[in-house]
């Protein structure tokens, strides 16, 4: 017996990394789960490590960005498990520079992942969390729903060539504290977790600034200088940073009943490090 059996979640960004860890750990719960990633390949081998463990899973790639995607992603739970019980709005990347540097395009893409996705995602929602709060009323049941939505500790102190993505991560914590307002008469729990330094492809030792993804056709500079590594490593009062696991159980802990009179709250999971 898992502590989220018979739920269903909505995860973005599960193909790699802290999504594809919180993906399993949901399912290891119990729940059926609905994986998003840029890449459908990324998000069908995480699709395929759910089924492997007994659990199920449908995949849902695409950008989270597109128009028409929060709408898709959605219905492809509704339709597929019959609704919505958790999301979780993770799916993200960083595109840096000082701001004299830094274009409209930078800003406004950084935007537009962080905090206008989520934003679609949870407007998408609604009326499906809604209509069943309603049902549930009727019939005399209560089930809590969650939502958490992920930002940075870059969005809680603010971090130098990150005015794009502290900006957005800032947003998310009150978009968050608002719904926790505007949902609670739905019986959902909404919070969001900020994470400090997580170990995952974004964030791995970089000799030189030639190490890039691609994505959506353009080159994205992703690493960390090996000398600010041990830099950060050092500024964290635990010693290091955190592992893709780690983080998803900061995430997950708050889909459980145990979380049930927990909302409108931010969880920094930082090792200790505060800006």
């Amino acid at each position: 017996m898992g502590k989220l059996d018979g739920k269903t979640a909505i995860v973005t960004g599960a193909g790699r990394g802290i999504g594809r860890a919180v993906a399993l750990k949901l399912a290891a719960e119990g729940a059926n789960v609905v994986v998003n990633d840029l890449d459908a390949g990324p998000a069908q081998e995480t699709v395929n490590e759910i089924a492997a463990i007994g659990g199920a899973a449908r995949e849902c790639g695409g950008s989270v960005t597109e128009d028409g995607f929060a709408e898709r992603f959605v219905d492809t739970a509704v339709k597929t498990f019959g609704g919505v019980d958790i999301v979780i709005n993770n799916a993200g990347y960083t595109w840096d520079n000082v701001i004299q540097k830094m274009t409209d395009e930078q800003f406004d893409t950084i935007m537009d992942v962080h905090l206008k996705s989520p934003f679609r995602i949870l407007r998408a929602v609604q009326p499906v969390i809604s209509r069943a709060s309603r049902a549930e009323r009727e019939t005399g049941t209560c089930v809590h729903r969650k939502v958490v939505n992920i930002s940075s500790v870059a969005g809680v102190f603010g971090n130098a060539g990150q005015a794009n993505y502290a900006a957005a991560k800032s947003g998310v914590i009150g978009m968050t504290k608002t719904l926790a307002k505007e949902w609670g008469r739905y019986t959902v729990n909404v919070n969001c977790v900020a994470f400090g330094f997580i170990e995952t492809r974004l964030t791995a030792a970089a000799a030189d600034a030639s190490s890039t993804i691609e994505i959506e056709g353009r080159e994205i500079k992703v690493g960390v200088n090996p000398q600010l590594l041990e830099m950060l490593k050092a500024a964290i009062p635990l010693g290091r940073p955190g592992t893709p696991e780690e983080a998803a159980g900061s995430v997950v802990m708050l889909t459980y009943p145990e979380s049930d009179y927990v909302s409108g709250q931010l969880l920094v999971a930082s090792g200790g490090f505060e800006g």
